[in-house]
């Protein structure tokens, strides 16, 4: 007689426990990426509606369709679609609108050359900023290669935007803060500096042409309109035509610079004065 083992008898194979694991099914390792749960990616939703968005994040699938099939696992690539889409539905939010008007005001000028006269409409930035109160608030704005400040002026909110851009380009910043603000040309104020008044002289000017100044041809050019309001401060011509170029990409001179404090006021004084009796008005290009 054959004795059983032990452990064994002779009905069916003992039944061994159920192993249990905590680890979600995978799917075979991504070229990039390595196995992932299918449990988490299925809580992916569908991605149709997203293709155009992940073709232009470089995403495509094998059918060329734009976007990855669902059948098939995440990898590095549409991952970094993810955040692309994610920042991509950020910069697609526009501010919120306060309930008065808003304005935008921004000083054309050369970043980094904030004390030249061609930059002059950046010093009455900055003094308007400091007269409102939010001189520490400026901050940069990737979106439209901007430094911003919000301020108030009664029910009204003022966009402060000093461009970081070359004066030439200055109109693209102007222009992407003007569609992300959801404001219009004639909201929309340019300050820069002008040659043909001496310095001293202000002017506010509705619209029309740029008259050679490349930083408000630029504006004109991509908010495709004349309509914007601008202040105009005078820096002078020199006398000699040669000269212009040192003298509007040049620094104030010493006797120049005592004439500036005054002057900033006055230029930020007429600025609000103006936007305070449109914004209590309808919006009229007066």
């Amino acid at each position: 007689m054959v004795t059983p083992r032990r452990g064994m008898s002779g009905g069916a194979p003992p039944q061994l426990p159920a192993r249990h694991s905590h680890r979600p099914a995978t799917s075979a390792p991504q070229k990039h990426g390595g196995p992932v749960a299918r449990r988490d990616w299925a809580l992916v939703p569908p991605l149709d509606r997203w293709r155009p968005l992940l073709a232009e994040a470089g995403v495509t699938s094998g059918d060329g369709r734009g976007a990855v099939p669902e059948g098939s696992m995440p990898s590095f690539r549409l991952l970094r679609a993810g955040l692309w889409l994610s920042r991509a539905m950020s910069r697609c939010v526009l501010e919120p609108r306060p309930p008065g008007k808003r304005w935008l005001v921004a000083g054309l000028g050369n970043p980094g050359l904030p004390g030249t006269r061609h930059s002059v409409g950046m010093a009455v930035l900055g003094h308007l900023a400091r007269r409102l109160g939010v001189a520490e608030s400026w901050a940069r704005d990737r979106r439209c290669a901007a430094d911003l400040a919000l301020a108030s002026l009664g029910d009204a909110q003022l966009v402060l935007l000093r461009p970081r851009r070359l004066m030439n380009a200055n109109g693209r910043s102007v222009a992407r803060a003007a569609e992300l603000f959801g404001l219009t040309a004639e909201e929309v104020y340019l300050v820069h500096d002008e040659l043909d008044k001496p310095l001293g002289k202000l002017t506010l000017k509705l619209g029309g042409s740029a008259r050679g100044h490349n930083g408000v041809r630029s504006c004109i050019t991509c908010l495709n309109s004349n309509a914007m309001p601008r202040l105009r401060v005078g820096i002078g011509r020199p006398t000699h035509p040669d000269a212009v170029n040192a003298h509007v990409l040049g620094c104030f001179s010493s006797a120049e610079q005592e004439l500036l404090p005054p002057l900033l006021e006055r230029a930020s004084d007429l600025l609000l004065e103006h936007i305070r009796e449109r914004s209590q008005g309808p919006l009229l290009g007066t």
